[in-house]
């Protein structure tokens, strides 16, 4: 009777544990089909929010259009945003708007207020001041409605036409500011639905201010002798009034902005050198990424571009909300000590408009890492600030106008390199870097637990832990600078298995896809390798071409595609099985050199990294790329358009073919940079300010192949910076760095010693920043060097300026007037180098240094 009973005991309980595994398997696919629904819910979501975005820059641009129109008098149309100047910024606009307060509700219903952006009441878009202190006494009102064309740019571009490899082929004290007296206020959103994005018109016009640039403080004009004296960090500076002007010339006039303005086309480069996690696909099909502080929203199959403008320096993280519709990045410390503070930005990839700001004046250094929570639909966002402590924040973003930090705690001794909030647990955060990789739990009252992850051997712990990612079931990957990927096992700290040397060095990304195959990346070997969801290669595997880099950081593209950024600031995209092909190209190091094509759209750039590449502003591409074994400094194109002189480091400068790349010959001129080289205007004599404070002059024969040095130009007392051509081909002039302007007598190399005698001279360019003509461009208190660049437009309306607080700026031509109004532009993040227009004024290039960025301006 036991043996019966056992027996139907027994029949019991394999029956019931037949149920309930067979019950696991259907619970488990409900949750894969609620998952895929919600992905498709996801997709549906988005290409509704593509075709409104599309509505809305069609509307935009038509309500753009009707707003620029010029008047008869000069001026341009109101729009209830008026500007003035006023001390150190002009006087900001007034509300004339209703400000929109739209929400956005995440998946967990919190219920929020309406937001508007706190920081400085600064548009998110090129709008930017001078950080200069200005003139306090003087109030001057500007004659037109100075503002931006939108708060965001796009572009769209020509396919590109069949190219070229660009595979390179190797062998006084200011006084105190006085503050703006208008308010600014914000138009910001938050979303409840896909249909509120037809309300976003109003984010297509916001205003941007012009910076009143007020040359010096004790600038004075002397009529008899028809000179503006101006000094420079104390230094007096002569400048001769042309002779036509000397009875005419107004000191005290202030000279207005010009019609014309600038609008972002396009940005050329990507910041992979030393950033993680930075690019994703978006459901609309673009990319988004950053260089500089630009983040760039590029949709390849288009060839078109948007742009989000809010930061004010270096971009250094980014993340995607769960709906994949937001996006928050975080910015470095910059130039300036209010505005530049570290801070995050949440903002809408649809109308890129901020929603709202988080941690102004909350972090030390920067924001390093940036996950939103996942399980709970994204109310949630964690931060790692790169300061001394590498501290860990976790902020409500919905709450109150400011979000709230619900915590803060340190975060590691060393160097933190990533940070994810856990997909299926909720509160669950993992952290890595520098020998470690912590797992922290967020309890009910906002505090913060850590574990530190169990290496149960010595030869296990790596000298970083340098990525994460996550399996379909929970479980954590992490790889390292080992070359292995670890399995860390749901909701422990313990490994469950480890494979090792899957890379040569570090690896550096680990993807895990929707179909459950996971993919890493090596940043040495430059690998990318495939994984069963057992960690099993599957045999597929590719290698990305050594001039591209090591692989930085691997994420999911359309269909099998992979998006794919590497250490040399590229982007790839491709599949194993059909190889990588580059979609964007860029420079790796600082960038000086900047040259316009004469008779095409093209423009050529160079920089520290020895890369020398040739632009196509029309296809947005790279027509070809050459490494040159020289850090580059300076670079010319000969007046046809065949010839490429380019000015290195080390004093060498060679002679190249613009069309096939061949290096015909190499130079050496001292052992001191080639700062700037310019051919004459009739392209007869080729003109190279040296370092070494000498100017040599040669002689320019055989179809500009052939080179005799005819003489040096000796007398400055610092560094050449600048030179300019007269147009009769006889006469240089040239600025130092001791804020000197010289004239020379080209063919003799003498220097002319009487700068009134060429007052009336004309001159085939405007490079000089100090000369009559640029009196207007140097801001109250300026240093001597805090101008980098200037050029006048082909057609001498308009001047533009590069400086060293990441703006790009344009003046009316001539800007001879000490107070006069300009349009300031954002986008660079380090020094602007170097600006020049292209050969028909309808594009500007601007490049910067270290932010290693190529951006092309459209002149409206």
């Amino acid at each position: 009777m036991q043996t019966v009973t056992a027996k139907v005991h027994l029949a019991w309980n394999d029956m019931i544990e037949t149920e309930n595994e067979s019950l696991r398997e259907r619970v488990c696919d409900l949750e894969k089909k609620v998952l895929e629904q919600g992905d498709e819910i996801v997709c549906l979501r988005s290409t509704l929010a593509d075709v409104l975005r599309r509505l809305n820059q069609l509307e935009g641009s038509r309500t753009l259009s009707l707003n620029t129109s010029v008047l008869k008098n000069g001026n341009t149309p109101r729009t209830g945003n008026h500007y003035g100047g006023n001390g150190h910024h002009l006087i900001s606009p007034t509300l004339s708007q209703k400000e929109v307060t739209l929400r956005y509700r995440s998946t967990n219903e919190h219920p929020v207020s309406a937001l508007r952006d706190p920081v400085r009441r600064v548009p998110s878009h090129n709008s930017s001041h001078s950080s200069l202190p200005q003139r306090r006494a003087v109030h001057y009102q500007s004659t037109g409605s100075l503002h931006s064309d939108s708060p965001s740019s796009s572009s769209v571009s020509p396919v590109p036409p069949a190219s070229p490899s660009p595979s390179p082929t190797r062998p006084a004290t200011a006084q105190k500011p006085q503050r703006s007296s208008g308010t600014n206020l914000y138009n910001s959103k938050r979303w409840s639905s896909t249909g509120d994005f037809n309300q976003a018109q109003n984010f297509s016009v916001a205003p941007q201010s012009s910076t009143l640039a007020s040359s010096t403080r004790d600038a004075t004009y002397n009529e008899e002798e028809g000179s503006v004296r101006m000094f420079l960090r104390g230094r007096p500076i002569n400048l001769y009034a042309p002779t036509a002007e000397i009875a005419t010339y107004d000191i005290t006039k202030v000279a207005t902005a010009p019609s014309s303005r600038l609008k972002l086309d396009w940005v050329y480069g990507y910041r992979g050198k030393d950033c993680r996690s930075n690019l994703y696909l978006l459901p609309t099909g673009e990319m988004v990424y950053f260089v500089a502080s630009v983040a760039v929203l590029y949709n390849v199959e288009e060839q078109s571009q948007r742009h989000y403008l809010g930061h004010t320096d270096d971009i250094k993280c980014l993340t995607i909300h769960p709906n994949k519709l937001l996006v928050a990045t975080g910015q470095t410390a910059g130039h300036d000590n209010r505005e530049g503070k570290p801070h995050i930005r949440v903002w809408n990839s649809v109308s890129l408009a901020t929603v709202v700001v988080l941690g102004l004046g909350e972090f030390e250094r920067s924001i390093s890492c940036l996950s939103f929570s996942k399980a709970d639909g994204g109310s949630l966002l964690c931060a790692i600030d790169e300061g001394n402590d590498h501290n860990i924040s976790v902020w409500d973003w919905q709450k109150n106008e400011k979000g709230h930090k619900i915590t803060e705690t340190k975060c590691s001794m060393d160097t933190v390199v990533a940070a994810e909030f856990h997909p299926l647990e909720r509160n669950q955060i993992v952290t890595c870097g520098k020998g470690h990789i912590s797992f922290w739990t967020l309890d009910a009252g906002g505090t913060l637990y850590k574990r530190n992850g169990i290496f149960e051997t010595t030869r296990d712990r790596p000298k970083y832990v340098t990525c994460l990612a996550f399996t379909q079931n929970g479980d954590i990957l992490s790889g390292d600078s080992n070359g292995s990927v670890v399995i860390w096992g749901r909701g422990t700290n313990n490994i469950t298995k480890v494979a090792r040397n899957v890379h040569e060095g570090s690896v550096f990304s680990i993807c895990a896809l929707k179909e459950g195959s996971i993919i890493t990346g090596g940043g040495k070997d430059g690998k990318l390798i495939q994984f069963d969801t057992s960690m099993h290669p599957t045999g597929y595997e590719a290698r990305v071409a050594e001039h591209l880099g090591g692989i930085r950081t691997v994420s999911e593209g359309r269909g099998s595609q992979l998006l794919v950024g590497s250490t040399r600031n590229c982007i790839l995209i491709g599949s194993l099985s059909m190889g990588f092909s580059p979609a964007i190209l860029g420079h790796t190091d600082e960038l000086w050199a900047l040259c316009p094509h004469p008779t095409l759209a093209q423009f050529l750039t160079a920089g520290f990294d020895r890369i020398v590449q040739l632009w196509d502003s029309l296809s947005h591409s790279v027509v070809w790329s050459k490494d040159i074994s020289e850090q580059a400094q300076s670079a010319a194109f000969s007046s046809d358009g065949r010839i490429i002189i380019v000015g290195c480091v080390s004093g060498k400068w060679m002679v190249m073919n613009s069309e096939t790349r061949e290096i015909y010959s190499t130079h050496i001129d001292g052992n001191e940079p080639i700062q700037v080289v310019k051919f004459s205007p009739d392209g007869t004599l080729l003109a190279l300010g040296s370092r070494d404070n000498f100017i040599y002059i040669y002689q320019v024969t055989d179809g500009a192949r052939h080179y005799t040095r005819l003489g040096r130009c000796t007398g400055h007392s610092s560094f050449i910076t600048h030179i300019d051509w007269s147009k009769d081909n006889e006469y240089l002039r040239s600025n130092s760095g001791d804020y000197e302007l010289l004239y020379w007598k080209v063919k003799v190399c003498r220097q002319v010693p009487h700068s009134t005698q060429l007052r009336d001279t004309v001159w085939a360019s405007n490079s000089c920043v100090l000369t009559f003509s640029t009196i207007g461009i140097w801001p109250e208190g300026a240093d001597g060097t805090d101008v980098n660049a200037c050029e006048r437009s082909n057609g001498s309306k308009v001047m533009a300026t590069g400086d060293d607080f990441g703006k790009v700026k344009l003046y009316s031509y001539p800007v001879k007037q000490p107070k006069s109004l300009c349009h300031a532009y954002g986008g660079h993040s380090s020094h602007v180098t170097n600006v020049t227009f292209l050969h028909d004024d309808s594009r500007l290039i601007s490049i910067g240094g270290k932010d290693t960025s190529v951006l092309q301006w459209e002149i409206i």
